[in-house]
């Protein structure tokens, strides 16, 4: 069975290649001459997201495994908004 920590861990290192992603997308939309307004309103969303998933993330971190129910469905929520938000930029 999976550990708590083992699981921050890796979803610390997802939400890393997430992030990089994300500053990639949004450079190159930035560099983009007239970059089409609801691809740059989905990045703006996806990046309201993944901040809200780090938040959820580092208040698991700081609270502890022993608060990992506690915390449980904001992270999950977090987590699950902000992959769907990458699928439909995806699309």
């Amino acid at each position: 069975m999976e550990t708590v920590e083992a699981r921050v861990g890796q979803m610390e290192a997802e939400l890393r290649r997430w992030g990089e992603k994300l500053e990639d997308l949004i450079a190159r939309a930035d560099a983009g001459t007239g970059a089409q307004i609801d691809y740059r309103r989905r990045l703006e969303d996806m990046k309201t997201k993944y901040e809200t998933a780090q938040t959820k993330l580092d208040e698991l971190k700081f609270a502890g495994s022993s608060r990992w129910e506690t915390f449980r469905g904001g992270i999950e929520k977090a987590w699950n908004d902000l992959e769907a938000a990458f699928r439909r930029l995806a699309n």
